[in-house]
């Protein structure tokens, strides 16, 4: 497989290492249905469950969080865990729930006001409390657009406003500890970047997304996103962004960043889980300086803290091949098995499935009905 490396823009990626790419713009299984990719998974459930004659030990993986984080969890909860030490690792953040007695206007001014009053300020990012793979997730630069966000979004529904991150740089770093060990491993580095086009002061925006290699491939995506500009020529050598969230379900690269871990990031994060009770097992999703300053473990802030359901995604660099994406979710779930045999000996109790269904019912019902994703 022939890989070479991109030149990064001038400010888009910032702190990123250089981009590598291959011939494959996207791998043949990148974007399959989940069920496909999880049917493995499921058969192997069945087994493991078998094997420790318990069908749910997933669910208290992490004895913290609500179902331990496999479905229909709380973002702001998650967070909340970490103590004071901890939560200075973590961007902050204030939640609300939409009124049904208030108008968006009312809400966003309430909302402002505890935001503002942490000493935090705008631009901020906003999203679900309860969601999953970047549903719904905006950069709010102004009241107006806060605003403009919650008259689509859900009456009921709890959301977060979260400080921007001083930081451009993105990673999901998956992280294990198993209960009683006072030190962890990350299995898993994915570097995520920002996708863009750079203007020549001849084509449109439209012309430019369907001209990349990539981008061209996902053209359902940027199209309906950036649709007011579509017939924008854009400067020579002016750069533009075509997603905000970290999400590769909404056209961001993820690129295997697995050679960038290190023993001094295992101990940095080591560390900060000293400071989250009952989390074992899961995915950070952090912004970081520069590759370096990660590599030593240093200036990076942490997004979300995400639970027994999340990915290691470096699995969705176009390079992986589909045998080391499934060992890897494989690998997952048996560890997930492992831990939570451990949880039910420490005298945790097993949740039932019921309460499985309900919370996965929840979860979809809300997700139908969040505002577009930036």
């Amino acid at each position: 497989m022939n890989v070479r490396e991109i030149k990064l823009p001038k400010t888009i990626n910032k702190g990123m290492p250089p981009l590598e790419v291959s011939d494959n713009a996207t791998s043949f299984f990148e974007f399959w249905p989940a069920w496909v990719m999880y049917t493995p998974v499921i058969f192997q459930w069945f087994i493991l469950s078998a094997k420790y004659r318990s069908i749910g030990l997933p669910l208290i993986a992490n004895p913290g969080i609500h179902l331990s984080g496999m479905v229909g969890e709380s973002k702001a909860d998650i967070l909340s865990l970490a103590t004071e030490q901890s939560a200075k690792s973590i961007c902050s953040f204030t939640s609300f729930i939409r009124n049904d007695q208030t108008t968006p206007e009312d809400d966003a001014k309430a909302v402002l006001k505890d935001y503002l009053g942490k000493g935090l300020a705008l631009p901020a990012v906003i999203k679900p409390n309860l969601g999953c793979r970047g549903f719904g997730v905006r950069l709010i630069d102004t009241e107006e657009q806060l605003v403009d966000y919650l008259e689509s979004f859900p009456i009921g529904a709890s959301f977060i406003l979260q400080e921007k991150s001083v930081y451009q740089a993105e990673a999901g770093i998956f992280y294990i500890r198993y209960p009683g060990q006072k030190k962890g491993k990350v299995i898993s580095l994915t570097l995520k970047y920002t996708p863009w086009v750079i203007g020549d002061g001849k084509h449109t925006l439209k012309e430019l997304i369907l001209a990349d290699s990539r981008a061209g491939k996902l053209s359902h995506i940027y199209l309906d996103r950036h649709a007011d500009n579509l017939d924008t020529i854009l400067d020579d050598g002016e750069e533009y962004r075509l997603a905000f969230a970290g999400s590769h379900t909404f056209g961001s690269i993820f690129k295997n960043g697995n050679k960038y871990i290190t023993n001094e990031l295992s101990e940095s994060l080591d560390r900060f889980f000293d400071g989250v009770p009952g989390y074992n097992f899961g995915r950070l999703d952090v912004k970081f300086k520069d590759i370096d300053t990660l590599m030593r473990g240093e200036d990076y802030q942490v997004l979300e803290m995400n639970g027994a359901s999340s990915e290691a995604t470096h699995i969705w660099d176009s390079r992986t091949t589909l045998k080391e994406a499934m060992s890897t979710l494989l690998y997952q779930y048996k560890v997930l098995f492992e831990i939570g045999h451990l949880e039910r000996k420490a005298g945790h109790k097993v949740p039932s499935l019921l309460s499985l269904y309900k919370a996965w019912k929840e979860e979809k019902r809300w997700l139908q009905n969040y505002p577009s994703t930036d």
